[in-house]
């Protein structure tokens, strides 16, 4: 497992030996406007649904790192903090890999969002996500965002990649498991 990964103190012996990959998902806020910046993915895995920035995280870099380029890749903006709020792991039926997701928000960066090759952003009220064109288990989790709680979850999809089959989720004190 790589060495930056953290499930091994959130999985079950069961998950914790199954190869992971670890992505970002980064959500630039306009606390003043209550606004959040998605995009709509233009192309590749969860093309058509809107989702956070992100991607996978690169060998020689820390996960932050990773999180950082991806936005700046993604919508052309650069981040100045990043706070993490939560960790998601996803195991999807058929998939011997799973997914480990820090998620990030951006209160402070600079630039001015723009469409890439991947991703086409958009302003949303942090309110009214449109949940029925992201991904399921995006509902379940963004209210601890909105409470500003820290969160870990687990989703475990069936094979069709839109159907939830089990699913743990909880706000934790803190990410800092190391």
């Amino acid at each position: 497992m790589d060495t930056r990964s953290v499930a091994r103190f959130v999985e079950d012996a069961e998950h914790q030996a199954m190869a992971h990959r670890l992505y970002t998902l980064v959500f630039p806020m306009n606390k003043q406007d209550g606004k959040v910046l998605l995009g709509m993915k233009k192309r590749g895995f969860g093309r058509d649904k809107f989702n956070g920035f992100g991607g996978k995280v690169e060998a020689k870099e820390t996960i932050a790192e990773g999180a950082a380029r991806e936005l700046a890749e993604e919508s052309e903006l650069v981040a100045k903090s990043m706070k993490q709020c939560g960790l998601l792991l996803f195991y999807f039926e058929n998939d011997p890999v799973a997914m480990e997701v820090h998620v990030f928000l951006v209160h402070e960066y600079e630039g001015t969002e723009a469409e890439s090759d991947e991703m086409r952003p958009q302003w949303f009220d942090i309110h009214d996500l449109p949940f029925k064109l992201m991904w399921a288990d995006d509902s379940l989790w963004w209210p601890y965002v909105l409470k500003g709680q820290k969160f870990v979850g687990q989703f475990w999809f069936k094979a069709n990649q839109a159907t939830i089959a089990r699913q743990k989720l909880g706000a934790v004190e803190s990410l800092d498991f190391v």
